[in-house]
């Protein structure tokens, strides 16, 4: 007979609530007048978040991992990647919100982002909102999902969106859809080979949950072919979403072509989700079998390092040099898994919140980097812009120090924890090179800085517009946390590692 599954709704809640602000926002779409969606919107959309990361804090201290029928796990990490998500969500529905401002279209300069992300009356694109809460939704339940089907449909949920956000930049057509169709062709090509991996692992251990995977493998009961091609069939789907080499050609050209607060909320928040489903996969299913994966994941994470720090210093657009970037910041975080122990855990929750929220504040500051047909990317129109707008020059310094692992930001705490977590396990060379990495990364990044503050403008250079209050809070926020981290770890690394551990 039949018997109704149990489901644990208190645990559930945090990701239904955001699933419910998505649903009501699609119903909002359909019956609410143009003039009035755009306030509707990004009010039950902040509010969906402020709700959900509410009711976080309220279970964060319980434990289960038969929430759904042993598919969901609730533990520390799960706690703190949703938790770090919707804090970085929140900021990035600000960011995504100040583009139409709320203002009449006839206000928008042709052409530019603001009519191309345009959330105001005449010509709405207030889809967005409930696009980004689904987008949540499958973010949060990616890095807490503990059976191969569970993981796989989290991982359509939060991609989906994404690619069709990916193509709202209207007025510059041919550069955003060609985004979001690289991004959608290579995602499915991604989520066939996840599934793969997965029909090989389910033929190895006879089981789709991690745990069960897990006791196949200490128990030796399986054919250890399968188990190495499902392996690495299945991190193929995972190195795609976070952007690892060979499998990072997207991500320069979707970050250029989507909208800046899309690419901002992508680049923040896809990290986390997908880095925390491959550190639940890799530490709890496949920890027996580190002899075969870990020298793998050592290569890819060399690499990522050394392509992303090496064709940054090639580029000539802010985007796509960020790309770059998250690119290399990828490598260093998969130090973290070749780690396998709890201080790499630890360490890689720290990365992925200081990387996070200096990635929201330099596209943030894109954003005001401006001439009279709209936004600039173009780094050569950047020349002397520390002269114009010394404070937002600035800020977006310190968020490239950060990145670089310049010490008293959090960028360089972030650095010295992975790879010390990566040094008490015996893997020098992950190690080496990523500092090696780092100094290569650094020296684009100090001339960025030069060309800022110690270049004279040119006569075609770009002007910052006054930010909204929106921007100015992300901004400042990003800066805060920055610099506090940096100064004061202890007050996120001790969280860190109280919550650094997986639920078996």
């Amino acid at each position: 007979m039949l018997t109704a599954p149990h489901l644990n709704y208190q645990l559930l809640a945090p990701i239904l609530i955001i699933l419910a602000g998505a649903l009501i926002g699609v119903g909002v779409e359909a019956f609410v007048r143009k003039a009035l969606r755009a306030p509707v919107q990004l009010a039950i959309a902040l509010i969906s978040v402020i709700a959900s990361f509410v009711q976080l804090l309220r279970v964060r201290d319980l434990r289960s991992t038969t929430a759904a029928i042993a598919s969901f796990s609730f533990d520390g990490a799960t706690v703190f990647m949703q938790g770090a998500i919707l804090v970085l969500a929140f900021f990035a529905l600000l960011l995504i919100s100040d583009r139409g401002n709320f203002v009449a279209q006839a206000s928008a300069i042709p052409g530019s982002e603001d009519e191309q992300l345009s959330i105001t009356t005449g010509k709405n694109q207030t889809e967005v909102f409930p696009l980004t809460l689904f987008a949540i939704s499958g973010m949060m339940l990616f890095p807490a999902a503990t059976d191969l089907i569970t993981l796989f449909v989290a991982l359509e949920v939060l991609s989906l969106p994404l690619y069709l956000m990916a193509g709202l930049s209207r007025r510059r057509r041919l550069l955003s859809q060609e985004a979001a169709l690289k991004y959608f062709l290579l995602g499915a090509y991604s989520s066939a080979f996840f599934l793969f991996g997965s029909a090989f692992l389910y033929g190895y251990s006879g089981s789709l949950s991690l745990n069960g995977i897990a006791a196949a493998i200490t128990g030796n009961s399986g054919n250890d072919i399968f188990l190495l091609i499902g392996t690495i069939f299945l991190m193929v789907g995972l190195l795609f979403k976070i952007g690892a080499v060979p499998f990072h050609s997207w991500t320069p050209d979707v970050y250029q072509g989507a909208p800046t607060p899309i690419t901002g909320f992508m680049a923040a928040c896809t990290k986390i989700a997908a880095l925390g489903a491959m550190l639940r996969i890799f530490y709890v299913a496949l920890a027996g079998d580190q002899i075969q994966w870990r020298p793998i994941v050592t290569v890819i994470s060399i690499v990522t390092m050394l392509v992303g720090a090496i064709a940054a210093i090639s580029q000539r657009d802010v985007k796509r040099t960020l790309a770059f970037s998250s690119i290399a910041h990828a490598g260093f975080l998969l130090t973290g898994i070749v780690a396998l122990n709890q201080s790499g855990l630890k360490a890689s929750l720290f990365y992925l919140v200081a990387y996070g929220f200096a990635t929201l504040g330099a596209f943030a500051i894109v954003t005001l980097v401006r001439d009279s047909s709209g936004e600039v990317t173009d780094m050569n129109r950047w020349v002397g812009l520390g002269k114009k707008s010394p404070l937002i020059a600035g800020a977006f310094c310190l968020f490239l120090l950060s990145f670089g692992g310049i010490p008293l930001t959090s960028g360089f705490i972030a650095k010295f924890s992975i790879f010390t977590a990566a040094y008490e396990n015996g893997n020098i060379s992950v190690v080496v090179f990523g500092v090696l990495t780092s100094a290569i990364a650094l020296f684009f990044y100090l001339r960025v800085i030069v060309m800022l503050f110690f270049t004279e403008p040119k006569s075609d250079a770009v002007t910052v517009s006054v930010p909204s209050p929106q921007v100015s809070f992300v901004v400042a926020a990003s800066v805060i946390v920055t610099i506090v981290l940096g100064v004061y770890p202890s007050l996120l690394l001790n969280s860190a590692q109280s919550f650094a551990s997986f639920l078996r």
